[in-house]
């Protein structure tokens, strides 16, 4: 999961004012959250989970849990991100809060069918995901909406 965020931090992370990009270790100090949430999601779906009696009783678990897990990331993308900028690039962040979760997603679900004996990816899973990125974008999008007000509205 580093060499996923490093290849980002490196292409998308802003300027210095002598035209070179900011060192990953700053990346690693701006956004440890995200860093953590996605590593955390990468290694939960590549190891073996055991059954869950719960799970059985409430119908597409899996499903919900995948979407809770997908808005989180995306929702925490946004919050640093926008924590961390005053002016936001939208396109750097659809590319980094959107786009990125749900290619994160599709790569973890064919590491799933073709690396893994013991998980399988599936199709609504990734569905299920993009669902999550899509409510923690909205939620993203309301976080962006408060902090404009809080700051006495757009300009």
């Amino acid at each position: 999961m580093l060499c996923y965020s490093s290849a980002f931090a490196y292409l998308w992370a802003p300027k210095t004012r002598i035209g070179q990009n900011f060192m990953i270790k700053d990346y690693l100090h701006r956004y440890p959250l995200t860093l953590l949430a996605a590593s955390a999601i990468t290694i939960a779906s590549l190891v073996p989970v055991p059954e869950v009696k719960l799970a059985e009783d409430v119908p597409l678990a899996d499903k919900w849990v995948h979407m809770v897990m997908y808005g989180t990331l995306t929702l925490i993308i946004w919050v640093e991100y926008l924590r961390q900028h005053r002016t936001p690039k939208w396109g750097r962040l659809m590319l980094l809060g959107v786009a990125a979760p749900i290619a994160m997603s599709g790569i973890i679900e064919l590491m799933q069918a073709y690396l893994t004996t013991c998980r399988s990816g599936e199709w609504l899973d990734l569905a299920a995901n993009t669902i999550g990125v899509a409510l923690g974008t909205l939620s993203g999008l309301c976080f962006h909406t408060f902090l404009l007000y809080k700051k006495g509205g757009p300009k």
